[in-house]
């Protein structure tokens, strides 16, 4: 028969692993020295943005982390450490995590795991200073209905050209 501390560790670890696993972006924060507004503020930007916190003990994330085979991402723990899943937009997460940690000089990340891949804090920040989803998408629709606002324009053009022309010589002939 397991201890009950055993089965607590045990249920914690198999809480990481599943959310590293079914979720697409899990990113891994540490923090000290935070207090309970400001992490309740951290909480709620996170919330709107699809993202849900999960805080853990050091020496079992890194066992969890170790248990997934990323163990590099377990060697950076360090403080209290917190995991951050979220299913939506990568990069909107991102600015909150980069936002925070500008704002409150006791909150780091610490690295992540993006569709399966272990990413360095470096990354992260990169990929904070990307523009959102939607702004991408609007831009990739301008460009690809760039060419056809222009050929509409020139056709137009050359019909407005004519329409004048026809306009000129009716009123040279006489007309109105």
């Amino acid at each position: 028969m397991k201890k009950v501390g055993l089965l607590i560790r045990e249920g914690i670890i198999n809480r990481i692993s599943k959310g590293v696993k079914e979720r697409q972006n899990t990113f891994l924060i540490s923090y000290s020295k935070v207090s309970s507004p400001e992490m309740s503020d951290f909480r709620k930007a996170l919330s709107q943005t699809g993202a849900e916190i999960y805080v853990s003990k050091n020496r079992i994330a890194q066992r969890a982390l170790k248990d997934l085979d990323i163990s590099e991402l377990g060697e950076k723990i360090e403080n209290q450490i917190a995991f951050v899943w979220s299913d939506k937009d990568s990069v909107e997460v991102a600015k909150v995590l980069v936002k925070f940690a500008k704002d409150f000089e006791g909150l780091n990340v610490q690295g992540g795991v993006l569709e399966g891949k272990a990413v360095a804090e470096s990354e992260i920040q990169r990929l904070s200073d990307l523009p959102s989803r939607d702004v991408l998408l609007t831009m990739l629709a301008q460009t690809i209905q760039a060419p056809l606002t222009r050929l509409a324009g020139a056709l137009t053009g050359k019909t407005r050209d004519l329409l004048s022309i026809l306009k000129q010589l009716s009123e040279k002939i006489g007309g109105k």
